[in-house]
């Protein structure tokens, strides 16, 4: 069934929402929807998703305050409503069997099955070794722009055999002793460059920061945590 390669839980869910959604929409001059046969109103609609999805999401990672049993419902309700649209309109299996078809795509979209993917796939066993190292810069408004690199060296991207950036993250004037900080909230990205908006009313407190690479399809081999990093906001 195609259902089974969309993740039915909400961490795994979102990392596959957002890298899916951002995929589509990249290459130039020809987009991945369009080389994989994806019409514009599909595309749409996908996008759609994510816009009702990533509110939603914000709340239910604040687990203290905000994760109600309402968000959740919400959540499961995106996640169901989008399987359901890849069943209707079979978007997952024409990507499997578009002539234009990569590993790349196969692998995004966690489609297995295909002589292609049987070939060329083999499941690490060995944990990310290299850290995050962020960038942040001070937006106002209560923002944050982040850039993440690995400390291995390169450029701006997400490190290689990680597909996400995990943070923890609180706001104050406390810093956390630890990772294990009750106040700690966490957070996910698919994009090594993001804006982390924490609220205006922020402005004069200090972020507080952990992050580390991990890939949502083996989350036991997830990197080492940063050193602690502090922002003042604005």
């Amino acid at each position: 069934m195609t259902t089974a390669r969309i993740p039915r839980l909400i961490l795994p869910f979102n990392a596959y929402l957002n890298n899916t959604e951002g995929y589509l929409k990249a290459g130039t001059p020809t987009t991945n929807a369009d080389r994989l046969g994806i019409l514009p109103e599909e595309l749409a609609t996908w996008s759609g998703f994510l816009a009702v999805w990533t509110p939603n999401f914000l709340l239910y990672s604040d687990k203290k305050n905000s994760r109600t049993t309402t968000v959740i419902e919400q959540l499961k309700l995106v996640i169901d409503n989008t399987a359901n649209y890849d069943h209707q309109r079979n978007l997952l299996d024409r990507i499997a069997s578009s002539p234009n078809v990569t590993l790349t795509d196969l692998t995004t979209f966690n489609i297995k099955g295909s002589l292609l993917a049987k070939t060329t796939h083999s499941r690490p066993t060995t944990p990310l070794p290299n850290l995050v190292l962020a960038s942040l810069k001070q937006m106002g408004g209560g923002k944050l722009s982040v850039q993440c690199r690995s400390s291995e060296g390169g450029g701006i991207s997400i490190e290689k055999d990680a597909n996400a950036v995990e943070y923890l993250y609180k706001t104050g004037t406390t810093a956390p002793l630890s990772i294990s900080d009750e106040g700690l909230k966490t957070g996910l990205s698919t994009r090594a460059r993001f804006t982390l908006a924490l609220g205006a009313e922020k402005s004069a407190q200090y972020a507080y920061l952990y992050f580390r690479w991990v890939n949502t399809k083996y989350p036991d081999l997830a990197g080492p945590w940063s050193a602690l990093r502090t922002m003042l906001l604005i």
